[in-house]
């Protein structure tokens, strides 16, 4: 699994004009990309890496100062650029078997008591954020690479 986590002071997501997501406050905007590898204990690192990264300001986590969270699912996260001009999406887990991954995901950062937005699984979506810093970072678990 891997994601791309930057701290911003907005952010939200529309699919077809309509908002679907966004952030009360500022806080974490998450692209989520899942592997055909990804299991259970990939599921738990990353929800404790995003919860308890210290990234906020002040080397502060979103568990810390109680953040928001938007997590948007994003396959092509897995995609490799390694041969050619085509990236290669071999890595990321089809549909069916990576939203029950990023539901997991965000179902484990809710138990954590965080507030949590999405975007819409396997959607067209528009991102939009402003990113705080800027600062961003890459998370991978341990199946990712």
């Amino acid at each position: 699994m891997r994601a791309v986590i930057s701290r911003v002071t907005e952010a939200s997501v529309t699919v077809d004009g309509e908002l679907v997501g966004s952030l009360s406050a500022p806080g974490l905007l998450v692209l989520l990309g899942v592997s055909n590898d990804d299991d259970e204990a990939d599921v738990a690192t990353m929800v404790r890496k995003i919860s308890e990264l210290r990234i906020l300001r002040e080397e502060r986590s979103v568990a810390e100062v109680g953040a928001p969270v938007l997590v948007v699912s994003q396959f092509t996260l897995m995609g490799s650029t390694a041969k050619g001009r085509r990236p290669s999406w071999a890595r990321a887990a089809p549909g069916d078997r990576a939203e029950p991954v990023v539901r997991a995901v965000v179902a484990g950062l809710r138990e954590r008591g965080l507030e949590v937005s999405t975007g819409v699984f396997g959607a067209m979506m528009q991102v939009h954020s402003v990113n705080d810093g800027p600062f961003t970072v890459l998370v991978e678990t341990p199946g990712s690479a």
